[in-house]
């Protein structure tokens, strides 16, 4: 089996080195791809320096979700059977992600997701997360009938044939999230969560960071969650 650790980076200079020693350390049997979105710090000059991994550097700042689509289409076009996402920032852990992984493999689970919320852990959740994150809980139980803990987790574990055609997609969403999810249960995709330990990020400034970032996130995520429910009701209608 052939897994790649997607790492999209913006202006995590500062970040990677540790990242990449961590999965050294933890996750051997993993390639790594860094994706640099244009970061304005010499986050490309500290990932051309780091041995035996690839990157793909973008022209133009496309954003995460972009960001993460152009890892999926390197996975497709090199093979990969798995891919992990993983962030930049040092959050994440290569530990868990092997975790996760393995669990995938031993469940032939389409995609994993790694929560920080089916056990108490150390890991702080500003206020507006916390609040999106409860609502975003409860839409998906209510549309999906399905229980997601933290569908805001940007560790996942996901199988090739669902990244396929995610690859492919038009307009991948601008925040992968909630609205992803629902997406892919309504496409009958298997998704498990298990329990992981997160870092709280020691330099660099989250996507998500202050108070009008999380307001228009949440904004966006409810009109996307909208678009999938329609979708999804206009295809049942249609199959009648």
């Amino acid at each position: 089996m052939k897994v790649l650790m997607i790492i999209p980076a913006y202006n995590e200079a500062m970040n990677l080195e540790n990242v990449v020693e961590d999965i050294n350390s933890n996750f051997k049997e993993a390639d790594i791809l860094f994706v640099n979105d244009c970061s304005k710090d010499n986050t490309l000059e500290v990932i051309k320096k780091i041995k035996n991994v690839e990157y793909v550097d973008l022209p133009i700042n496309l954003g995460y979700s972009y960001a993460v689509q152009t890892g999926l289409k390197y996975a497709v076009e090199y093979g990969y059977d798995y891919l992990i996402q993983f962030d930049g920032d040092g959050q994440h852990l290569a530990s868990e992600a092997k975790k996760m992984y393995e669990y995938a493999l031993d469940k032939d689970i389409g995609v994993v997701i790694g929560s920080r919320f089916l056990k108490e852990t150390s890991y702080s959740h500003s206020f507006f997360r916390k609040v999106g994150t409860g609502l975003f809980q409860k839409i998906i139980k209510m549309l999906t009938g399905k229980k997601i803990s933290d569908p805001t987790s940007g560790l996942q574990v996901i199988k090739r044939d669902v990244f396929l055609p995610l690859s492919k997609m038009y307009g991948y969403p601008e925040f992968p999230d909630a609205n992803l999810l629902i997406q892919l249960i309504y496409q009958g995709v298997t998704i498990d969560e298990i329990p992981v330990e997160m870092k709280n990020r020691e330099f660099g400034e989250s996507m998500h960071g202050g108070i009008i970032k999380p307001i228009k996130y949440m904004i966006k995520m409810f009109y996307y969650i909208i678009i999938v429910f329609a979708t999804n009701l206009y295809g049942k209608a249609n199959k009648k």
